[in-house]
């Protein structure tokens, strides 16, 4: 008897679990299925909402079939803490996968009317744009510089209860020019020093009005200090690093150097190499920031003068790197400085004009020569 009912417990567990095992497929296919929105929906999510809201709204406005599965796969996946306030646009026919990683993401609203305070590197604008729900496209209404006065239109955005509101730092800006930029963000409150350069992450943050300066900067810093932590622990063996501050100084050097995504790394596979051979970084940007504190763009080259001078920013008299960053760098530079590229290079040139372009990378003197060359016949034809 004992035989029997330990043979029909276990025939009883093994068909409980394939029908375990088919929930969980049946729930897997369904959460990453299309979902049965016909148009593309405004989906508000409110600072200090749960992800149980969200669902609810989500089922009532028939953008997902369960909120509970919704809520599950957010669970499993690990991203019902990641959800993040903002006006979101679901497209049309969007899975519960993809509005979990549309609502979670963060970093800027995507829906509705906006007000984009752009912070860059040789200028600043206000983007006042508003989103086609048709197409989950902006619509840009208005785009000026805020040192020459607001149109109209800003004003009339500015009375609108739902008018959301970012800043966005772009890679390479310098902690000065994001002070007196900020300076001029009328929705913002308060007064704060600049903070140490390279400390700042660039990146989209999202500001409501009555927000101090203080408080945003710390935000930035947070997420830099966040960024550079990470990094530092997933950095590869045997860098000429010895702390994380050289490590947001090289970022910062790769980040001037180049605003190619694919050549971050070669860039700083020459500072590393040249850093491991004992060979100064010979780096323009460097001098640059010598001469202008970061206060920014020094607006014309170099003279011989400058490149000789003593500074303890010029890598073309110093050894090793200079005393602080040079600018903020991204995540991509602070990345590319911790796991630059195997190469032997130790040289590289601007390959055309067009800075877009990217270099020339050598490992010999030379060949670097020949580079050289190239790019002063491309400038003599210009200048003829």
């Amino acid at each position: 008897m004992w035989r029997n009912i330990a043979s029909n417990a276990l025939t009883f567990l093994v068909v409980a679990v394939f029908l375990l095992g088919g929930v969980l497929i049946w729930a897997q296919s369904e959460y990453s299925a299309e979902g049965p929105l016909p148009q593309p929906i405004c989906l508000d999510v409110p600072r200090g909402t749960n992800m149980g809201r969200v669902s609810e709204n989500l089922a009532e406005r028939g953008a997902i079939k369960s909120a509970v599965l919704f809520r599950l796969g957010a669970d499993y996946t690990d991203r019902t803490q990641q959800l993040k306030a903002g006006s979101y646009l679901v497209p049309e026919g969007a899975s519960m996968s993809e509005i979990t990683d549309i609502v979670t993401r963060g970093g800027a609203s995507t829906c509705g009317t906006e007000v984009v305070y752009r912070i860059g590197i040789t200028r600043a604008t206000v983007q006042v744009r508003e989103i086609d729900p048709a197409t989950g496209r902006y619509e840009e209404q208005a785009s000026f510089d805020p040192a020459e006065g607001a149109p109209d239109i800003y004003a009339e955005v500015r009375a609108a209860g739902d008018t959301r509101y970012r800043v966005a730092l772009a890679e390479g800006v310098t902690s000065w020019q994001v002070i007196e930029e900020l300076k001029q963000v009328d929705i913002l409150e308060g007064e704060v020093d600049v903070p140490e350069e390279g400390s700042l992450a660039p990146d989209s943050y999202e500001i409501t009005p009555g927000d101090t300066r203080a408080a945003l900067i710390t935000r930035m810093q947070d997420a830099q200090e966040l960024r550079l932590a990470r990094a530092w622990a997933e950095r590869a063996d045997d860098l000429p690093l010895e702390t994380p501050q050289e490590a947001l100084i090289l970022a910062s050097i790769i980040e001037k150097e180049t605003g190619g995504p694919e050549e971050r790394p070669q860039v700083a596979s020459v500072f590393v190499n040249r850093l491991n051979r004992g060979m100064r970084l010979q780096t323009d940007p460097t001098v640059i920031y010598g001469i202008t504190q970061g206060e920014g763009p020094l607006g014309r080259g170099l003279r011989q003068s400058e490149l000789r001078a003593r500074t303890e920013y010029n890598t073309y008299v110093i050894d090793g790197l200079p005393p602080t960053p040079i600018a903020n760098p991204g995540r991509a530079s602070i990345e590319a400085a911790l796991n630059p590229a195997d190469t032997d290079y130790i040289y590289f040139v601007a390959r055309t004009l067009d800075p877009s372009d990217g270099h020339n990378f050598a490992t010999t003197l030379d060949e670097h020569n020949r580079n050289v060359a190239a790019y002063r016949a491309l400038e003599r034809a210009r200048d003829n």
